[in-house]
């Protein structure tokens, strides 16, 4: 899993590639640490490349979505695959994130 995150003007843009499993959950976890410092910045996690989310993936964003609220950012995924959509469904988590 390969984690890419890159400040541009008032965004933060997260790239996932890969499959975000349990065995990749904590080293991407480590990597998004800047996402919950409290700048006020749109959040956009671009899933283009993102193949594969478990229930580990989930609660990272889970995560990084409740931080935003608490340092009043704004969070949207981007790009989301048709299979990875029908996750965020079955999960209700299509109801907690913005989608782009």
């Amino acid at each position: 899993m390969k984690t890419t995150i890159e400040e541009v003007g008032d965004k933060i843009i997260v790239t996932l590639d890969g499959e975000l499993d349990t065995a990749a959950a904590v080293g991407v976890d480590n990597k998004m640490t800047p996402l919950y410092e409290g700048k006020q910045k749109e959040i956009v996690i671009d899933c283009t490349r993102l193949e594969y989310i478990a229930s580990s993936g989930l609660r990272i964003l889970l995560r990084i979505q409740k931080q935003a609220q608490v340092n009043q950012n704004h969070v949207v995924l981007k790009n989301l695959s048709e299979n990875n959509k029908k996750i965020f469904e079955l999960t209700g988590f299509d109801s907690i994130f913005d989608f782009e």
